[in-house]
């Protein structure tokens, strides 16, 4: 009997390119799809396998693009479906797969779906939606949105209230209905024909809601749509499909993710993203990163997944701050703490996902005032704050912290005006510090960040470990170091990282002295005792050894 060969997505690492903050190729301070194709040549030399595009469809834009109007068009501002339909061929040519961001959750109020169901009880597509009947002003039940407010929109029309679980403009679809779910079904299959390479599916876990239960996430029925969508769409192409899921645990990440290719092929969960807020508050109510627990929590979805279902390996995305600036040190050591962070990351089990400008260790930014800053989420914050009684500095250090326009500055293509991004106003200011770090300056050093990630990405698809071995803690207790082995028949690799910005001492079985050295992020060797057992590791350093066994 012949093993099965290994889904190519288990050695792939994918980027992910928010399109809005790219590159710009018209000069409206908008990144596009023709940028995207512009920078083809750049995303190879890095190695990666397939892009993950923020949406790109027609939208209003209220949510950046998550309120979607129009799932089988693509909005002016980036270009039209001839451009989408140009990127996925020639990114073929550069033996990279475009990946679609899907959302199914919502739609945009101004879909034509929506339009027509908020006419009237009777008109075929008001069932594609969740109404509640009731009184204006008086909800049917307490449940908030996630961007603030209630959860319930009154429409005169029909004397009845929408759902929607995010913004005002964004209504919840009613999976629950069959029509519902063939419409989404047939759009998937019309952009499989078109030839892309996957879908990622936004706050999937929140499809088969229950108002009513006050049940957002992970309903009763969910599972069985995922099923559904799967056996309908995706098992008819060999695609990379990703569910995020703010909700997942290890047991039901093992469904999403379960080898036989039933739901997904691997699953976003965020609970290693969520260690450094307050017990019980918002992301805005930070709390120091508690290393121990987080070390014990990426080795439990590592060991509990294992040969049971796929890990995405992420730090950063369009909704989260720069990780070089949230958990290694964006100043003295930015380039070692980027490095080493990357090292933690690409050396543990999973698909890895690189978010445009981690590759170059760009950072956080601190807008001087609220009136910089573009994203929904963070306006609305900073409104209901102040309204609230908080100070305003308080409120911008949350903001500088948390904000998802950390993210979303433009990527810094060089020191030129704008970072190289456009050669019009940005439609949101460049970091400041793009005369420093930049994608030009980076591919011309040798020991850049970006360098170290190339080095990164040819190590995975050279070594079978990086896909196949087990993975085990060292250290858990160990407040600095980070340090873990991955093993499978042939070869075992240690990864060994100074989490602080002190040296450590990291203690090792003395078989490693003598390792081959696969990566370190440092220009000299480490140092090592005199008797073999202990790597004495300078602040952020990092290492990658590699011993058969």
């Amino acid at each position: 009997m012949t093993e099965m060969k290994k889904p190519w997505w288990k050695n792939a690492v994918v980027y992910q390119i928010y399109p809005k903050s790219f590159q710009d190729s018209n000069g409206d301070g908008i990144g596009d799809i023709k940028g995207i194709i512009g920078r083809l040549d750049y995303l190879e030399e890095l190695g990666i396998d397939a892009v993950w595009l923020s949406p790109v469809y027609c939208s209003p834009q209220d949510d950046n693009g998550y309120d979607i109007s129009d799932y089988q068009d693509i909005d002016p501002m980036f270009g039209n479906l001839s451009d989408m339909e140009e990127l996925i061929r020639e990114a073929k040519k550069h033996n990279i797969r475009i990946v679609m961001d899907l959302v199914l959750n919502h739609t945009s109020d101004e879909h034509r779906w929506f339009r027509e169901a908020k006419k009237s009880k009777d008109n075929p597509y008001h069932d594609y939606y969740v109404w509640r009947d009731g009184v204006e002003g008086e909800y049917p039940n307490e449940m908030k949105a996630a961007f603030g407010g209630p959860a319930w929109e009154w429409v005169p029309e029909v004397n009845q209230y929408y759902f929607h679980q995010f913004s005002v403009k964004q209504p919840d679809l009613n999976w629950e209905n069959p029509k519902v779910r063939r419409e989404i079904y047939d759009m998937i299959l019309w952009w499989m024909d078109k030839g892309v390479g996957g879908f990622r599916l936004d706050v999937i876990d929140q499809i088969a809601k229950e108002p009513d239960r006050m049940i957002t996430n992970n309903g009763p029925r969910l599972h069985e749509f995922l099923q559904e969508l799967s056996r309908e769409t995706f098992q008819k192409g060999d695609l990379i499909t990703v569910g995020e899921a703010w909700g997942a645990t290890t047991e039901i990440a093992k469904l999403y993710s379960d080898p036989d290719g039933s739901e997904f092929s691997m699953v976003f969960q965020f609970e290693h993203m969520v260690m450094d807020q307050q017990e019980g508050k918002e992301k805005w109510d930070l709390a120091p990163l508690p290393f121990v627990r987080l070390k014990k929590c990426l080795a439990k979805w590592q060991n509990e997944l294992y040969g049971k279902g796929w890990n995405s390996l992420f730090w950063d995305n369009h909704d989260l701050p720069r990780i070089v600036s949230r958990w290694g040190d964006d100043g003295k050591y930015r380039v070692e703490s980027a490095k080493m962070l990357a090292v933690i990351l690409h050396g543990m089990q999973g698909t890895p996902y690189v978010y445009q400008g981690e590759e170059l260790g760009m950072t956080n930014v601190r807008f001087p005032d609220i009136s910089d800053y573009k994203d929904i989420e963070t306006l609305n914050l900073y409104r209901e704050r102040l309204e609230g009684g908080y100070e305003k500095e308080d409120i911008m250090r949350s903001i500088y912290a948390r904000s998802r326009d950390n993210a979303r500055t433009p990527m810094q293509w060089s020191a030129g005006p704008s970072a190289g991004f456009t050669t019009g106003t940005p439609w949101i200011a460049v970091n400041p510090n793009y005369t420093e770090i930049n994608a030009e300056e980076e591919r011309k050093d040798p020991d850049s960040v970006y360098h170290f990630y190339r080095k990164l990405i040819r190590l995975r698809k050279t070594h079978p470990v990086f896909v196949d071995g087990k993975f085990n803690l060292l250290l858990p207790e160990d407040e600095r170091i980070f340090a873990y082995t991955r093993t499978d028949g042939m070869h075992q690799m240690l990864v060994c990282a100074n989490f602080t910005g002190e040296a450590a001492a990291c203690p090792l079985d003395g078989k490693w002295k003598d390792a081959e050295m696969l990566i370190h992020n440092y220009g000299e060797d480490p140092a090592w005792s005199d008797d073999g057992e202990r790597i004495m590791l300078k602040p952020y350093e990092a290492v990658m050894l590699c011993r058969k066994l």
